[in-house]
């Protein structure tokens, strides 16, 4: 994809809205949406790297309630002909086709390879890669498996169940993370030995991931660099490639 001149892309992610409740998150909602009409004014696309909610389970006939202002101005700005990407993340792993259906937004549930003017980006939302983390990845297994999904909808009403899934995703230390907010040193970051990996087998110009809420640049080496977007809790943070350079800015 070749940016039009004068255009940029924007990146965000690990918004959690709905925490603590959704009245608490309501103010971060309403900046988060603030930006989203600031952006759009010279947005080639925007990717959306995951957690944007604190919990997300759809139904077949089923969405959370709330979250009205954020779905709106997603549906608005994809209406004008500016793609939107969507990587779920740890918390929001259960999407089944509303986002494609009604806002016209693809979803990923893996990383995914893009290229904007000659550079070569690998993004995702980034829970369970590199080495480690095995307690997560068990859990995600049970949490993806078509089978427990199919009863987790099937046999618990959705009041329920929403209340369920949002208490498990602050209270489960392996689902929210809170334990693994600082940073760790490069070479206990997971993520980082993940790029590094990934650049054993083909060179990508920039790693783009979110999950850790931590704002991160690391050179992996002289061409290639690992970019962590931070989050919409503490630290109000997005990523910008204007078509030569990417830049992590605060809002």
């Amino acid at each position: 994809m070749q940016i039009p001149k004068g255009k940029k892309i924007y990146f965000s992610s690990d918004n959690h809205l709905g925490a603590p409740t959704l009245e608490a998150s309501l103010p971060r909602e309403k900046k988060f949406v603030a930006w989203l009409d600031e952006v759009k004014q010279d947005a080639a696309a925007i990717f959306l790297l995951g957690d944007l909610f604190d919990f997300w389970m759809e139904y077949r006939k089923v969405v959370p309630k709330g979250f009205t202002r954020t779905l709106g101005k997603l549906a608005e700005i994809s209406d004008s002909g500016i793609p939107i990407y969507y990587f779920v993340g740890n918390h929001d792993l259960w999407m089944n086709g509303y986002f494609e259906e009604e806002l016209n937004i693809p979803v990923y549930h893996k990383p995914k390879e893009f290229t904007f003017n000659n550079k070569s980006f690998f993004i995702g939302h980034g829970d369970g890669l590199g080495p480690n983390d095995k307690g997560y990845k068990r859990m995600k297994k049970v949490f993806t498996n078509p089978v427990c999904v199919w009863l987790f909808r099937r046999l618990i009403h959705p009041d329920f169940g929403m209340r369920l899934g949002h208490y498990l995703s602050v209270k489960n230390k392996l689902i929210s993370g809170d334990e693994d907010a600082k940073f760790l040193g490069e070479d206990n970051e997971w993520l980082v030995q993940y790029c590094k990996r990934k650049l054993e087998d083909k060179h990508r110009d920039y790693f783009v991931f979110g999950h850790r809420h931590l704002p991160m640049e690391i050179n992996l080496n002289e061409a290639s660099k690992y970019i962590n977007l931070g989050d919409w809790i503490s630290y109000y943070t997005y990523g910008v490639f204007d078509g030569e350079n990417f830049e992590l800015k605060k809002y």
